[in-house]
């Protein structure tokens, strides 16, 4: 597989990922019914598209990667979060139970804003080097016309 091609691979992980960390920020405040459940913080689970043990190439010495087995990577997952829900006490809130307390999903802010940082900062690396790669073809096919 191209670098390019392995490089929008994680692009589409990344922007996933960016949506799943927006999500649980709009549902953060969003009080859960005591008579159902309510939304969950969401997890991606990402990972190579095929097995590591695969791209090993036995043949080389050490530990040589057969390069056109690459394939990038993938969602593997949407999980939930087991955690407990965020009680607050509200007594005059409809969603209230019986001891006045409403259940919030259990969403730390800060750690989903250092999350949304991480994923675009893997984006923006995901981009440059999509350019490098464009750059480096061009470059070869530049050489190419010189012979």
């Amino acid at each position: 597989m191209q670098a390019i091609e392995i490089s929008r691979t994680a692009l589409d992980v990344e922007w996933r990922r960016l949506e799943i960390i927006s999500e649980n920020l709009a549902n953060a405040n969003v009080s859960n019914s005591p008579k159902a459940a309510g939304f969950r913080e969401l997890h991606l689970v990402s990972g190579p598209k095929n097995d590591f043990s695969a791209l090993l190439d036995s043949s080389k010495r050490g530990f040589g990667v057969d390069l056109g087995k690459l394939e990038g990577v993938q969602i593997l997952s949407v999980q939930g979060s087991a955690a407990a829900p965020r009680l607050v006490h509200e007594p005059g809130n409809p969603q209230a139970d019986a001891n006045g307390f409403v259940a919030y999903p259990s969403i730390d802010h800060a750690g989903q804003m250092t999350e949304m940082i991480k994923t675009s900062r893997a984006y923006e690396a995901n981009i440059a080097a999509i350019n490098a790669a464009h750059e480096m073809y061009t470059k070869a096919l530049q050489l190419g016309e010189r012979a």
